[in-house]
């Protein structure tokens, strides 16, 4: 079975920026890496899908958006998605997952709207992409698309530290820094800074059993009915901010 092709739009914004639009019926792909990376990860016992899927709910007659936070990390190379509400907020998760050995799935979060954050690292290099995925209009009672937005992407950001190993105590602290082919520093939203801390941390988890960014869904708010809500916000302060 072929996949969709996906309908790709460019929009140039103030500053030079570019964000891409796209639509697909089927699933929305995240970072495109090497055949030799994918090797490496399988290799190393890495599985992270990054693919993000439109589904149906029946009984509440809607369709939402479904994402697996999964990945980890060994010393050399690592590889994590995590995920996050529209605005960068994090979400409580359907229910975990258990992996068949570690650096695997770890948990399943379905909601109208998803903020995908992936991280790749090699070493002490790291590639990032962030893009926002929603149900799209539904015409004439046919299936909707996938409407993805790329929000960030940083191609050979770098940290000088070993947040696998002698450094880290300081995982979840800090971020690679990105530039732009000119030379000028790129700055990830501001919005997205945790989601892109707990994916950085993923990334440098070895031997990765648990979740990063998304909560613990038995903690999850009751609705009207007594059923847990599926999805619950959280609000969580932006870290550039705290420190200004």
């Amino acid at each position: 079975m072929r996949s969709a092709v996906p309908f790709v739009i460019h929009i140039q914004r103030e500053g030079g920026l570019t964000m891409t639009v796209s639509k697909t019926t089927k699933t929305a792909p995240g970072l495109r890496l090497a055949k030799r990376v994918w090797r490496s990860f399988a290799e190393a016992g890495i599985f992270a899908p990054a693919q993000v899927s439109l589904e149906h709910q029946h009984l509440a007659q809607r369709y939402v958006v479904r994402g697996v936070e999964a990945g980890g990390a060994v010393a050399a190379i690592g590889h994590y998605v995590t995920f996050a509400g529209a605005d960068g907020e994090p979400l409580r998760y359907l229910h975990p997952l258990d992996a068949v050995g570690v650096n695997g799935v770890h948990a399943v979060v379905v909601a109208p709207t998803l903020a995908r954050v992936e991280v790749f690292r090699s070493g002490h290099t790291y590639q990032v992409l962030i893009s926002r995925h929603s149900v799209g209009e539904v015409r004439n009672g046919r299936r909707p698309s996938i409407e993805t937005e790329v929000l960030f992407k940083g191609l050979d950001g770098y940290l000088n530290l070993e947040l696998w190993g002698r450094d880290k105590a300081r995982a979840g602290s800090v971020l690679p820094q990105f530039y732009t082919p000119g030379g000028e520093l790129m700055e990830v939203p501001c919005a997205f800074e945790s989601a892109m801390l707990g994916a950085a941390k993923g990334a440098c988890c070895t031997g990765c059993r648990h979740s990063h960014y998304l909560v613990d869904g038995n903690s999850a708010a009751r609705r009207e009915d007594g059923r847990p809500s599926a999805v619950l916000p959280v609000t969580v302060p932006c870290v550039q901010e705290a420190l200004r």
